[in-house]
């Protein structure tokens, strides 16, 4: 590997991929945690985690992590809004707020996480 600097266009695209991975976690993870619990909400958030920490580590920056994010935040309100008929994917009960509030602080924790140097080739 090379530290050589990355065009600005291909960051941004790791950006906009990012932003579409999250909202497929978002999807999948609010569906699995209702379908199994708690075995689901546990699976859930460990994909949560894994994106979080997987955008950390492949961008090496915070924008990174808040791509994904912002990404699997918007899919979680879209789904938890519902529609004007009452059909909506979360109950309202503990495990929606858990996979929710456990998912913000998982892109808290893996913002702020230290950036470790990358090893000399």
């Amino acid at each position: 590997m090379s530290d050589a600097p990355v065009p600005p266009g291909a960051r941004y695209a790791w950006y906009a991929g990012l932003l579409v991975l999250g909202a497929l976690v978002g999807v999948a993870g609010s569906l699995v945690q209702a379908a199994w619990f708690p075995g689901g909400l546990l699976l859930a958030l460990l994909a949560t985690a894994g994106l979080f920490y997987g955008a950390l580590r492949a961008t090496g920056t915070q924008t990174g992590v808040a791509s994904a994010g912002g990404g699997w935040l918007v899919a979680v309100i879209l789904l938890s809004l519902g529609r004007p008929e009452g059909d909506g994917v979360f109950g309202g009960g503990a495990g929606e707020l858990l996979f929710l509030f456990g998912g913000m602080a998982l892109a808290v924790m893996c913002a702020t996480l230290p950036r470790l140097p990358r090893p000399a080739p």
